[in-house]
């Protein structure tokens, strides 16, 4: 009798005490589920412009993320200072951005976009309809342009399900002519597609005015004249950010487990549309500072050093120049992961690199099959698609790991907060906690 009693009090507490660890465990998820979720919020907020080089969106998202670290208690990687500053060259769309067709005001972004290479242009101008089979042959341009002056182009870009493969080929290589000649003569392009609108960023200035058009009932034949105005200015020496701090490890303070994301997007098109890039990469970047934030109340084995990247969005500069002048030595580095796109998953994950480190992608297979957290985990080759290319290209070890399935939204006005799901974050979370501890 006392020895039944005796048991069902050990088991009593057994079972409370796994009931308390439970529940802790779901809250602590759940609030890592909640940060993340506030992260991206201001991240992709009005205030952070879009996170780009226009108003200095980048630099106030740099100042957030470094208050993160610091409020984690994050060593600084560069002496005092969690920045390391480097220089870019990027064109933007500071000041006015407007397209009138035939008086008819298109709406920014949402109708159209202004190529990220595109000079300044102001004025009224005429407009000459062009369709694919008029540029589908080696002397076409010659004719066309003959005339075109001070005048728009507006190509129909709609493909003909009777051309060739060797006409669609002419056909891009005139584009990429129309768009980037100097010896062209006339004053701009306009581009009629059904394509989703997809914007970019970049370094340099190209010839003339680009517009790509999308506009539902949009008839690029009866279109007589364009009013634009685009106020765009190339900085050369952009003065930008990484943004990098460590946690010292337990046990082996040698080998370094690195975790990094970019932070930068598209920034603005003219003073009133920006890109929010919440997913692209907001949510990242709010990964990583999860991690930033469960790391700092439960200490490594090894020493983990966070990088949050900016330049990504304009050839992985920031990753570049992080190498180039390392603040950590790279050789030390046991593994890096880096992460991208984070707010879906409702198809699971995909690993870049997983063919070329198979151990360390079948261990994170094997931990999400026995602990049932992602819906599958899906490999792929090496691909020089995001930061974690500069240091695979030095022999670092390395993962690049994104979310799939759920909203569609890219490099557009609509990658934003409130349509992100987090459909997998919470389960993607505690895998990548466990392959890392693991390590």
């Amino acid at each position: 009798m006392q020895f039944t009693y005796l048991n069902h009090k050990l088991l009593t507490k057994l079972f409370t005490t796994g009931l308390i660890y439970l529940f802790s465990t779901v809250s602590c998820l759940a609030q890592d589920k909640a940060y993340a979720v506030d992260v991206v919020k201001k991240l992709a907020s009005p205030a952070f412009k879009g996170r780009g080089y226009a108003e200095n969106g980048a630099k106030i998202a740099s100042s957030f993320i470094a208050a993160e670290y610091k409020r984690a208690g994050l060593i600084p990687l560069n002496k005092d200072s969690y920045f390391q500053p480097y220089k870019l060259s990027a064109n933007i769309f500071p000041g006015v951005v407007s397209v009138q067709l035939d008086g008819v005001t298109l709406t920014t972004a949402a109708d159209y976009l202004i190529n990220a290479s595109s000079p300044s242009v102001n004025g009224t101008f005429k407009v000459i309809p062009v369709s694919r089979s008029q540029i589908n042959t080696e002397q076409a341009l010659p004719s066309l342009l003959n005339g075109a002056g001070d005048s728009f182009l507006l190509l129909d870009n709609r493909p003909d399900s009777k051309e060739t493969a060797e006409e669609a080929k002419i056909i891009a290589d005139h584009i990429a002519q129309l768009k980037n000649d100097k010896s062209l003569s006339f004053k701009g392009l306009m581009i009629y597609t059904e394509d989703k609108l997809t914007w970019t960023s970049l370094t340099y200035q190209s010839v003339r005015p680009v517009v790509t058009i999308n506009k539902k009932d949009f008839d690029p034949k009866t279109v007589k004249s364009i009013k634009i105005r685009v106020d765009a200015k190339l900085i050369p020496d952009y003065e930008t950010r990484n943004v990098a701090g460590m946690i010292k490890g337990t046990v082996n303070t040698d080998s370094l487990l690195v975790i990094t994301a970019h932070y930068d997007h598209l920034g603005m098109m003219g003073k009133k549309v920006y890109f929010p890039g919440a997913n692209d990469n907001a949510s990242g970047t709010a990964m990583l500072l999860s991690m930033v934030k469960y790391y700092a109340s439960h200490p490594p084995k090894y020493t983990m050093v966070f990088i949050a990247f900016s330049g990504e969005e304009i050839g992985m500069l920031g990753s570049k120049a992080f190498v180039e002048n390392p603040l950590i030595e790279l050789k030390k580095i046991k593994f890096l992961t880096n992460f991208d796109m984070a707010g879906t998953g409702e198809e699971g994950i995909r690993v870049v690199n997983g063919t070329i480190f198979k151990d360390q992608f079948d261990r994170l297979v094997q931990l999400n099959d026995q602990y049932k957290l992602v819906p599958k985990v899906d490999i792929r080759g090496e691909s020089c698609n995001s930061d974690h290319c500069r240091f695979y290209e030095q022999g670092v070890p390395s993962f690049f790991i994104y979310t799939q399935g759920g909203i569609r939204a890219y490099h557009d006005i609509y990658d934003r907060s409130e349509t992100l799901p987090f459909t997998e974050f919470e389960d993607y979370f505690q895998l990548m906690v466990k392959f890392f501890d693991g390590l």
